[in-house]
Protein backbone atom coordinates (compact mmCIF):
# COMPACT_ATOMS: atom_id res chain seq x y z
CA UNK A 1 0.00 0.00 0.00
CA UNK A 2 1.71 3.31 -1.15
CA UNK A 3 1.26 6.18 1.12
CA UNK A 4 -1.96 8.17 0.82
CA UNK A 5 -1.91 11.10 -1.63
CA UNK A 6 1.63 10.92 -2.22
CA UNK A 7 2.44 10.61 -6.28
CA UNK A 8 5.54 12.08 -6.27
CA UNK A 9 6.85 14.41 -8.95
CA UNK A 10 8.82 12.78 -11.34
CA UNK A 11 9.03 15.82 -13.90
CA UNK A 12 10.36 18.59 -11.57
CA UNK A 13 13.79 16.75 -10.58
CA UNK A 14 15.85 19.36 -9.30
CA UNK A 15 19.78 20.31 -10.65
CA UNK A 16 21.96 18.15 -8.18
CA UNK A 17 19.52 16.27 -7.52
CA UNK A 18 20.34 12.19 -8.06
CA UNK A 19 17.44 10.85 -8.46
CA UNK A 20 18.42 7.42 -8.51
CA UNK A 21 19.07 7.44 -4.72
CA UNK A 22 16.78 7.63 -1.72
CA UNK A 23 17.01 10.56 0.26
CA UNK A 24 15.94 10.62 3.76
CA UNK A 25 13.88 13.98 3.52
CA UNK A 26 12.09 12.83 0.45
CA UNK A 27 11.03 9.52 2.34
CA UNK A 28 9.62 10.90 4.96
CA UNK A 29 8.01 13.32 3.24
CA UNK A 30 6.28 10.21 1.64
CA UNK A 31 5.50 8.30 4.93
CA UNK A 32 3.60 12.07 5.82
CA UNK A 33 1.82 12.03 2.59
CA UNK A 34 3.62 14.39 0.63
CA UNK A 35 4.25 15.09 -2.61
CA UNK A 36 7.86 16.09 -2.74
CA UNK A 37 9.59 12.93 -3.52
CA UNK A 38 10.68 10.68 -6.61
CA UNK A 39 10.41 6.99 -7.27
CA UNK A 40 13.64 5.85 -5.56
CA UNK A 41 11.97 7.47 -2.40
CA UNK A 42 8.57 6.16 -2.28
CA UNK A 43 10.40 2.26 -2.79
CA UNK A 44 11.97 2.56 0.16
CA UNK A 45 9.27 4.01 2.31
CA UNK A 46 6.88 1.28 0.78
CA UNK A 47 9.18 -1.37 2.17
CA UNK A 48 8.23 0.43 5.66
CA UNK A 49 4.90 0.11 4.75
CA UNK A 50 4.04 -3.02 2.98
CA UNK A 51 6.87 -5.19 5.16
CA UNK A 52 6.54 -3.56 8.17
CA UNK A 53 2.95 -3.00 9.03
CA UNK A 54 2.61 -0.13 11.67
CA UNK A 55 6.00 1.27 11.15
CA UNK A 56 4.69 4.36 9.39
CA UNK A 57 3.19 5.68 12.64
CA UNK A 58 6.57 6.36 13.48
CA UNK A 59 6.95 9.37 11.30
CA UNK A 60 3.15 10.46 12.35
CA UNK A 61 4.04 10.10 16.33
CA UNK A 62 7.31 12.38 15.62
CA UNK A 63 5.83 14.94 13.94
CA UNK A 64 3.26 15.49 16.37
CA UNK A 65 6.11 15.94 19.56
CA UNK A 66 8.10 17.87 17.45
CA UNK A 67 4.25 20.44 17.30
CA UNK A 68 3.83 19.93 20.72
CA UNK A 69 7.58 20.76 22.15
CA UNK A 70 7.44 23.43 20.43
CA UNK A 71 4.44 24.90 21.24
CA UNK A 72 5.55 24.19 24.70
CA UNK A 73 8.91 26.58 24.62
CA UNK A 74 6.80 29.11 22.98
CA UNK A 75 3.50 29.58 24.91
CA UNK A 76 6.01 28.48 28.50
CA UNK A 77 9.38 30.61 28.02
CA UNK A 78 10.47 33.33 26.80
CA UNK A 79 12.49 32.17 23.81
CA UNK A 80 11.68 33.20 20.15
CA UNK A 81 14.19 31.78 17.89
CA UNK A 82 14.85 27.84 16.68
CA UNK A 83 17.72 26.24 14.45
CA UNK A 84 15.79 23.77 12.95
CA UNK A 85 18.78 20.98 12.04
CA UNK A 86 18.21 18.12 9.37
CA UNK A 87 14.56 20.18 8.93
CA UNK A 88 13.50 17.90 6.19
CA UNK A 89 10.78 18.70 3.59
CA UNK A 90 7.97 21.28 4.71
CA UNK A 91 4.94 19.82 5.64
CA UNK A 92 1.89 20.42 8.39
CA UNK A 93 2.75 22.37 11.39
CA UNK A 94 6.23 23.37 10.54
CA UNK A 95 8.27 24.72 13.43
CA UNK A 96 8.12 28.60 12.23
CA UNK A 97 4.22 27.67 11.88
CA UNK A 98 3.76 26.55 15.53
CA UNK A 99 6.06 29.13 16.78
CA UNK A 100 4.99 32.35 15.16
CA UNK A 101 0.85 31.06 15.42
CA UNK A 102 1.60 31.50 19.52
CA UNK A 103 4.53 33.97 19.20
CA UNK A 104 4.26 35.84 16.22
CA UNK A 105 7.81 37.23 15.50
CA UNK A 106 9.41 34.02 16.71
CA UNK A 107 12.64 33.66 14.15
CA UNK A 108 13.19 30.22 12.79
CA UNK A 109 16.41 28.91 10.55
CA UNK A 110 16.02 25.63 8.91
CA UNK A 111 19.08 23.64 7.79
CA UNK A 112 19.06 20.65 5.39
CA UNK A 113 21.28 19.09 2.79
CA UNK A 114 18.55 17.78 0.15
CA UNK A 115 18.46 20.57 -2.38
CA UNK A 116 14.43 19.37 -2.86
CA UNK A 117 14.39 21.08 0.80
CA UNK A 118 15.66 24.08 -0.23
CA UNK A 119 13.81 24.69 -3.52
CA UNK A 120 9.97 23.87 -1.67
CA UNK A 121 11.22 26.03 1.75
CA UNK A 122 12.17 29.09 0.01
CA UNK A 123 8.82 28.73 -1.63
CA UNK A 124 7.08 28.31 0.94
CA UNK A 125 8.78 31.18 3.24
CA UNK A 126 9.35 33.54 0.40
CA UNK A 127 6.80 36.20 1.89
CA UNK A 128 8.17 35.27 5.53
CA UNK A 129 10.66 37.76 6.85
CA UNK A 130 11.07 35.64 10.19
CA UNK A 131 11.88 32.40 8.70
CA UNK A 132 14.80 31.30 6.42
CA UNK A 133 16.52 27.80 5.16
CA UNK A 134 19.68 27.30 3.32
CA UNK A 135 21.17 23.99 2.27
CA UNK A 136 24.33 22.69 4.16
CA UNK A 137 25.28 19.39 6.35
CA UNK A 138 24.22 18.36 9.42
CA UNK A 139 27.80 17.21 10.49
CA UNK A 140 29.32 20.65 9.11
CA UNK A 141 28.48 22.59 12.69
CA UNK A 142 31.09 25.15 12.82
CA UNK A 143 29.93 26.14 9.01
CA UNK A 144 26.22 26.29 9.99
CA UNK A 145 26.91 27.91 12.85
CA UNK A 146 29.49 30.78 11.38
CA UNK A 147 27.19 31.01 8.07
CA UNK A 148 25.53 34.80 7.15
CA UNK A 149 21.92 33.15 7.41
CA UNK A 150 22.01 31.77 10.75
CA UNK A 151 23.96 34.94 11.86
CA UNK A 152 21.07 37.30 10.11
CA UNK A 153 18.32 35.28 12.28
CA UNK A 154 19.52 33.83 15.13
CA UNK A 155 21.42 36.14 18.05
CA UNK A 156 23.42 33.48 19.94
CA UNK A 157 23.98 36.06 22.62
CA UNK A 158 20.13 35.05 24.03
CA UNK A 159 18.11 31.67 24.65
CA UNK A 160 17.82 30.17 21.84
CA UNK A 161 16.05 26.48 20.95
CA UNK A 162 17.94 23.96 19.19
CA UNK A 163 15.73 21.64 17.50
CA UNK A 164 16.98 17.94 16.42
CA UNK A 165 13.66 16.29 15.30
CA UNK A 166 14.53 12.78 13.90
CA UNK A 167 17.93 13.14 12.21
CA UNK A 168 20.72 12.20 15.02
CA UNK A 169 19.56 8.18 14.27
CA UNK A 170 20.87 9.21 10.49
CA UNK A 171 23.99 9.38 11.78
CA UNK A 172 26.41 6.32 12.78
CA UNK A 173 28.20 6.20 15.83
CA UNK A 174 31.71 6.87 14.05
CA UNK A 175 29.80 10.35 13.03
CA UNK A 176 29.53 10.99 17.17
CA UNK A 177 26.36 12.62 17.06
CA UNK A 178 26.83 13.35 20.93
CA UNK A 179 30.09 15.44 19.65
CA UNK A 180 27.95 17.30 17.26
CA UNK A 181 25.46 18.26 20.08
CA UNK A 182 28.34 19.16 22.42
CA UNK A 183 29.28 21.61 19.86
CA UNK A 184 25.24 23.54 19.68
CA UNK A 185 25.51 23.25 23.85
CA UNK A 186 28.98 24.93 24.29
CA UNK A 187 27.40 27.51 21.93
CA UNK A 188 24.13 28.44 23.41
CA UNK A 189 23.16 30.34 26.30
CA UNK A 190 21.67 29.62 29.85
CA UNK A 191 17.70 29.61 29.10
CA UNK A 192 17.96 27.94 26.03
CA UNK A 193 16.46 24.11 25.07
CA UNK A 194 17.55 21.24 22.93
CA UNK A 195 14.96 19.22 21.29
CA UNK A 196 15.72 15.40 20.48
CA UNK A 197 13.64 12.58 19.02
CA UNK A 198 15.27 9.42 17.87
CA UNK A 199 14.80 6.11 16.47
CA UNK A 200 14.45 3.73 20.22
CA UNK A 201 15.12 0.40 20.12
CA UNK A 202 14.13 -1.83 22.98
CA UNK A 203 16.62 -4.44 21.65
CA UNK A 204 13.76 -5.89 19.67
CA UNK A 205 13.47 -7.66 16.39
CA UNK A 206 11.51 -4.83 14.76
CA UNK A 207 14.21 -2.32 15.94
CA UNK A 208 16.82 -4.42 14.37
CA UNK A 209 14.92 -4.99 11.19
CA UNK A 210 14.04 -1.20 10.45
CA UNK A 211 17.73 -0.87 11.14
CA UNK A 212 19.13 -3.51 8.58
CA UNK A 213 16.38 -1.65 6.15
CA UNK A 214 18.13 1.50 6.69
CA UNK A 215 21.61 0.60 6.42
CA UNK A 216 21.13 -1.64 3.37
CA UNK A 217 19.40 1.46 1.39
CA UNK A 218 20.63 4.48 2.85
CA UNK A 219 23.96 3.43 4.96
CA UNK A 220 22.86 4.48 7.88
CA UNK A 221 20.08 4.54 10.12
CA UNK A 222 20.76 3.67 13.96
CA UNK A 223 18.43 2.72 16.73
CA UNK A 224 19.77 3.38 20.04
CA UNK A 225 18.61 2.64 23.64
CA UNK A 226 17.18 4.96 26.03
CA UNK A 227 20.72 5.25 27.81
CA UNK A 228 22.06 5.98 24.17
CA UNK A 229 19.66 8.26 23.28
CA UNK A 230 20.21 10.35 26.93
CA UNK A 231 23.71 10.44 26.54
CA UNK A 232 23.48 12.53 23.73
CA UNK A 233 22.14 15.47 25.74
CA UNK A 234 25.49 15.14 27.45
CA UNK A 235 26.44 16.82 31.35
CA UNK A 236 25.00 19.81 30.64
CA UNK A 237 21.75 19.90 29.97
CA UNK A 238 18.73 18.97 32.68
CA UNK A 239 16.19 17.20 30.70
CA UNK A 240 12.83 18.19 31.51
CA UNK A 241 9.22 15.99 32.08
CA UNK A 242 8.25 13.19 31.52
CA UNK A 243 12.58 12.95 30.73
CA UNK A 244 12.77 10.66 27.98
CA UNK A 245 9.58 9.05 26.77
CA UNK A 246 8.08 7.29 23.66
CA UNK A 247 7.07 10.30 21.54
CA UNK A 248 3.31 9.84 21.89
CA UNK A 249 3.70 10.11 25.58
CA UNK A 250 5.65 13.39 25.52
CA UNK A 251 3.32 15.33 27.10
CA UNK A 252 0.18 14.82 24.57
CA UNK A 253 -2.63 16.63 24.38
CA UNK A 254 -5.24 13.88 25.39
CA UNK A 255 -4.05 10.73 26.97
CA UNK A 256 -2.64 8.36 24.34
CA UNK A 257 -3.97 4.79 24.12
CA UNK A 258 -1.98 2.37 24.89
CA UNK A 259 0.84 2.22 22.19
CA UNK A 260 1.41 -0.10 19.58
CA UNK A 261 4.78 -2.09 19.54
CA UNK A 262 5.74 0.20 16.24
CA UNK A 263 4.61 3.61 18.55
CA UNK A 264 7.38 2.06 21.01
CA UNK A 265 10.39 2.56 19.05
CA UNK A 266 10.62 6.58 18.79
CA UNK A 267 11.42 8.75 21.71
CA UNK A 268 11.78 12.46 22.54
CA UNK A 269 12.97 14.70 25.67
CA UNK A 270 13.29 18.34 25.76
CA UNK A 271 15.95 19.53 27.73
CA UNK A 272 17.47 23.13 29.29
CA UNK A 273 20.73 24.21 29.30
CA UNK A 274 20.86 25.81 32.91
Amino acid sequence: MAAEGAQGREETVIPGIDATKPSIARTYDYLLGGKDNYAVDRALADKFINDLPGSRAIAFDNRGVLTRAVKEIVVNTPVRQFLDLGSGLPTADNVHQVAQRHAPGSKVVYVDNDPVVLAHGRALLAENKDTTVFQADLRDSTGIYESQETRDFIDFEQPVAIILSAILHHLNDDEDPAALVKFWVDRIPAGSYVFISHFRSENDPRSAQMQELLQGSLGRGRWRTDEEIIALFGDELTILEPGLVPAAEWRPTEPPEELTAWERLIAAALAVKP
